[in-house]
């Protein structure tokens, strides 16, 4: 810590050792490098000392003539430790390519940070927890903030070929398969393709009732669920369920989660 005020006696020292001239502007012009002088030993020891060594920047620049002497001087501060990029991103169900995507860098950069490969500059730390910091800041969503309203699902007796129609039609990968208005199961294009992949006849593959090959139903939640327990499940889920007094009245997938950051 006493780096920058070393460097600044030496400095000084030099200047008395060579005196001082009685011109105004001389004089200050030598202040000003004891200034300076303080300002690299700060830079010094802030690029040596910093956690985690991301450097706290400082600029500092001066304007002198013989009537307009000024500095400025501006220090950003410092950033938490590299080990939250992860503790956060896991927190906010955040995968590592997800908020490489959000932060404008890629999946690696994220993956060589949380693995302690490399030191990284601040701009770009500073990037990734802007991200984080502004999902943190809306984590008092709920449920009902961010569902679609329109659920579009499948009955258990529509075939395979219907399924596949309306994921087309509304662009989705996955859909609820309902018995009446009760949630019994899910179907998605990965358990068609695997059918598909496994040397099933295709017309055999849409012909059937959607039960005889769907999944385990979607996770359901009430309304007023908070984001942190539906970004967890979204981990593991493709999508979730809402409730309102026991009757689904939406849905969330992790495209609707990284929305709320727009």
């Amino acid at each position: 810590m006493f780096i920058p005020f070393i460097i600044a006696a030496l400095t000084f020292s030099s200047i008395i050792s060579s005196g001082l001239t009685s011109s105004f502007p001389d004089a200050l012009a030598k202040i000003f490098s004891v200034i300076s002088a303080m300002v690299l030993g700060m830079r010094v020891y802030l690029q040596l000392f910093s956690h985690n060594h991301i450097p706290v920047k400082i600029f500092f620049w001066k304007i002198y003539s013989k009537r307009n002497i000024s500095f400025s001087l501006t220090l950003l501060h410092m950033l938490p430790s590299l080990e939250e990029i992860a503790r956060k991103r896991k927190l906010l169900g955040l995968t590592q390519k997800e908020l490489a995507m959000l932060a404008g860098v890629s999946q690696s950069f994220i993956a060589k940070i949380e693995s302690g490969k490399i030191s990284p500059s601040y701009t770009r730390v500073k990037a990734i927890f802007d991200v984080l910091f502004q999902l943190e800041s809306k984590m008092s969503f709920r449920a009902k903030h961010i569902m679609h309203g329109k659920v579009i699902g499948v009955q258990r007796e529509d075939v395979v070929s219907r399924a596949v129609q309306l994921m087309m039609d509304y662009d989705y990968s996955q859909l609820p398969v309902f018995d009446g208005d009760r949630v019994i199961g899910s179907i998605s294009e990965k358990t068609i393709l695997n059918l598909i992949a496994s040397g099933r006849d295709i017309l055999e593959i849409s012909s059937k009732p959607v039960e005889e090959v769907m999944d385990e139903a979607f996770p359901q939640v009430d309304e007023n669920t908070p984001l942190t327990l539906i970004s967890n499940l979204l981990q593991v889920y493709p999508a979730v369920l809402v409730l309102r007094k026991g009757r689904v009245v939406g849905i969330i997938t992790k495209a609707d989660l990284l929305k709320i950051i727009k």
